[in-house]
């Protein structure tokens, strides 16, 4: 298994909370979706300099470059990305 996580910041004009709302609301349900994601988690961060985290499980490091690739992680991305500003992700197995 793969863990996922990546923190974000955001374009300092958008309101924060509307959009952590928004993202949880467009990746949260590609679960079960995409084949090898086994979990996905958005919630703001309270601190560390960042405003929002995303966590996600998938089966694989194949999995996890295949989400990334998938039409519908791409549909998803292209409603939010415009919003960030900054990411730092890191991958691990377990």
């Amino acid at each position: 298994m793969v863990k996922h996580i990546v923190a974000y910041t955001f374009k300092e004009d958008v309101d924060k909370a509307a959009s952590v709302a928004l993202i949880g609301s467009l990746l949260e349900p590609l679960v079960g979706k995409i084949p090898g994601l086994l979990a996905m988690e958005i919630r703001a961060c309270f601190q560390g300099g960042m405003d929002y985290c995303l966590y996600s499980e998938f089966e694989s490091r194949q999995a996890l470059v295949d989400y990334a690739e998938h039409p519908l992680h791409l549909e998803a991305k292209d409603q939010f990305f415009h919003l960030l500003a900054s990411r730092v992700a890191a991958d691990y197995e377990v």
